[in-house]
């Protein structure tokens, strides 16, 4: 018998979700930009951003969305042997255009016969109610729809050193604006801000668990090459987290977080030739094996310390 996990992992929500047909996504690039790229901020984008770090080489967006769909679907079933997906709007900010514009992308990619839903990666301050209502007529189709936002920090101090360019309110009417609508609802956060303590970042899971969000992301800050903060970082040096020390950080967070909120990501992964720090030289693979294992070795799991109780998520 498999061992069951000590945290509520993205893998075992999706088998029980759909019947235990195994799920990827497919990464899209649908051409979007941001609102804090593109001037209308007038930031020149969040201090840490460089998409190429997170971006597969698969994921072009100068081919058609059917094109990257089907493309993606052909290697990942190949790789992967799965058989159904959800198509994966990731780079930059993908709302951000008219809804009649992400009506076509978003229908398009849904167009193919294995694609069961949407995930969209988002800013909280680029939805409206015209845009969520899209989304909620596409869940109405049964189509499982997942909004993740990018939130980074609970803390204006955080926001305003990363040039985020919006603050907690703006995440905050977010949610409330898509709760009840049948959208299931995501959160990023990075831990390792240089503006707050180890305390406040674990914080961090008391205040989310209070919230309505069903989905988590958590990454360590990472600077990469090409960005404001890579630049800073070479002129004066900040923390960033060593391997063992988040490995702790990450078991100390699950104890803290709502049982039930489903872990999409616990760590990041840029690739080697443009990470500057931390440079922990372990795979993803290595990586998660020994969250599990510190979680084992503590006998701890997902929640064990949390202080809020499971919420209604959609």
């Amino acid at each position: 018998m498999a061992p069951v996990r000590r945290f509520n992992s993205f893998g075992e929500y999706a088998k029980a979700r759909f019947g235990g047909r195994k799920l990827q996504k497919v990464n899209i690039d649908a051409g979007f930009t941001c609102p804090n790229r593109d001037g209308t901020l007038g930031l020149g984008g969040c201090v840490y951003c460089n998409n190429n770090s997170f971006k597969p080489g698969t994921c072009r967006s100068v081919l058609p969305v059917s094109k990257q769909v089907s493309e993606g679907i052909g290697y990942l079933g190949r790789r992967y042997k799965a058989g159904l997906f959800l198509a994966y709007f990731q780079p930059y900010t993908n709302t951000y255009a008219p809804v009649e514009e992400l009506e076509r992308l978003y229908l398009e990619a849904l167009a193919h016969p294995q694609v069961a839903g949407l995930a969209i990666g988002t800013r909280p301050d680029c939805v409206d109610e015209q845009k969520i209502a899209l989304l909620e007529r596409l869940a109405a189709k049964k189509y499982f729809i997942l909004v993740e936002y990018g939130l980074q920090s609970v803390y204006e101090k955080s926001l305003q050193f990363i040039e985020r360019g919006h603050g907690f309110d703006a995440f905050l009417k977010a949610l409330e604006l898509t709760c009840g609508k049948g959208i299931h609802i995501g959160a990023h956060i990075i831990a390792g801000i240089p503006t707050e303590t180890r305390e406040e970042t674990l914080l961090m899971a008391d205040r989310l668990s209070e919230l309505d969000i069903g989905f988590l992301k958590l990454h360590q800050l990472q600077v990469v090459k090409g960005t404001k903060l890579a630049r800073s970082y070479e002129q004066d040096p900040f923390h960033v987290f060593g391997y063992e020390e988040y490995i702790d950080f990450a078991v100390d967070f699950l104890e803290r977080l709502r049982a039930d909120i489903v872990i999409q990501r616990l760590f990041a992964t840029a690739p080697d030739e443009l990470l500057i720090a931390p440079r922990w030289g372990w795979d993803r693979h290595r990586t998660l094996k020994d969250i599990e294992t510190r979680l084992a070795q503590r006998n701890t799991f997902q929640g064990r310390k949390a202080k809020t109780v499971k919420q209604s998520m959609i």
